[in-house]
Parts: structure tokens; sequence; C-alpha cells
């Protein structure tokens, strides 16, 4: 990558590689290929810093368009959760955490029902009941996507490792931060008053 690439990005490129976001599995589905920069020897797929950049970018822009109550987040994945609620915390969205109760965008008679504009998802594969239902009632899907994530029914993709504690708190903490630079609360290349690692779950401990 060019000096003038790198300072183009986000963040460093050494972040993003130090996050895991990078880093995806060893299985590579047809449409998730573009974004692969190559393929590790032990044959796990990295992803492309410039497209996952860009495509951080494209959905913050997309995102803060729209009126942030009516911007439903969902995540199932337990390192996803804390990333989720902080974000929905700066920016005012709907978090949708752990279970996804069938109806939850569909049947208005329940007391958990959501009435959203545009959903975020965390995992297509996991958060999946969250895509159907979208689909459904017609509003778009923006989801974080690894290389071997299920793509059907997404509007616009964020090629990430969507399973990693890091590499979810610093794509969630960029989506956040670019939201609220579109949306003018934040001067262009002014810093939030909170850091990547605020976005950060805990480790989970086996046996406790």
């Amino acid at each position: 990558m060019s000096e003038a690439e790198e300072q183009g990005l986000l963040v460093p490129s050494e972040l993003y590689k130090k996050a895991g976001v990078v880093y995806g599995t060893q299985i590579c589905t047809k449409y998730m290929r573009q974004f692969v920069y190559k393929v590790l020897p032990d044959g796990f797929y990295l992803l492309d810093v410039k497209k996952i950049d860009e495509r951080i970018r494209i959905a913050a822009r997309f995102l803060a368009s729209f009126d942030p109550a009516k911007i439903a987040v969902v995540v199932t994945r337990i390192y996803g959760q804390k990333p989720v609620t902080t974000m929905c915390e700066k920016l005012g969205c709907k978090a949708v955490v752990g279970r996804i109760v069938p109806g939850i965008f569909t049947n208005p008679k329940l007391d958990i029902y959501v009435e959203p504009e545009v959903v975020v998802v965390t995992d297509t594969r996991t958060d999946r009941q969250a895509v159907v239902e979208a689909s459904k009632i017609g509003v778009p899907v923006v989801a974080l996507a690894d290389t071997d994530s299920r793509i059907e029914d997404v509007d616009l993709i964020i090629p990430a490792n969507n399973k990693g504690r890091r590499s979810l708190a610093l794509v969630y903490y960029l989506l956040t931060r670019e939201i609220m630079r579109s949306r003018g609360l934040l001067q262009p290349g002014q810093e939030p008053p909170f850091t990547y690692e605020d976005f950060m779950a805990g480790k989970v401990i086996e046996g406790q």
C-alpha cells in the first residue's frame, strides 16, 4: 500500500490488522471473493484493508441519512453485544441484542416490536431471522460479512471478521464515528470523546 493510500484510511492499516478485522476463515463464498486480498499458506483468507475501509465509509454515509431512532442494529454473538450497545447509546439507534424473537419487525402485536427503516446485522448466519424479516417488510439490510458469510437479502456488505471481539469493536467504533461526522456531530477529522477500546467486550472465560 502506498503512503497516500495509507494516509487516506480511517485508521492505520496496522490497526485493522492488529484488531483482526482483515482475517477471514478457511472458506470463501463466491460473492466474498471480491473483498479478498490473498490466501495465507494455512488456507485462511485475508480481506483487503482498502475495501474494508471503503465499505465502512459507504455504510456510514448511508446510515447517516436515516433518523437514528429508525436504525435497528442486531447482534446475537456475545462479542458483538457490547459494540452494538455502545454504538446505539452514542447514536440513539435501537439495539436488538441476544435472541431474535420471530416477528420483532413484522408483528406489531409483540411488546418488543420494532419498526425500523434500516437494519444492521452483525452476522448474516446467526442474525438470519432479522435479515429475513427485514426483507419481508422491504427494509434495507447492512451486514458485516466474513469470507464464509451468506449474503442473500443483504443490500450493503461490510467485509470484516465478524467474530472477534477486537474486530467487532473497531468496526462498530468506526461506523459510529463516521456516522457522527456525516451528520455534522463531529467536524471532518475530529475525534470523538470515546475510543475503540470503549466498544470492546470483555473476554469470555470458559467455565464461568
